[in-house]
């Protein structure tokens, strides 16, 4: 390794950056772009009658979505509205 290094000479330093990069790349920026990806997959496939829990941890059932507003039955008679932004998850029927 050492006499590549040597053979590169100047551009010895750009070669280790690009190889630092790469690793930042795959450690942390990837993962977190298919995170979002997957967040923003979610957010969309929302439907009516959705169970969810909201960023502040609250439990409801999806009743209206009107563009980007959802209004979540929190109670009986009890209704909210929301940013779909404002959604962590949908609750599947085996974490009840």
């Amino acid at each position: 390794m050492e006499g590549l290094l040597e053979k590169l000479g100047p551009y010895s330093g750009i070669l280790w950056m690009i190889v630092i990069f790469a690793i930042f790349y795959f450690i942390l920026i990837r993962p977190q772009q298919q995170q979002q990806k997957k967040r923003r997959e979610m957010l969309s496939a929302l439907q009516k009658g959705d169970r969810v829990i909201t960023i502040g941890g609250i439990y409801g059932v999806i009743k209206e979505i009107k563009d980007d507003v959802l209004t979540l039955r929190i109670a009986d008679n009890v209704n909210i509205k929301f940013a779909r932004g404002g959604i962590e998850r949908v609750i599947e029927d085996e974490e009840e």
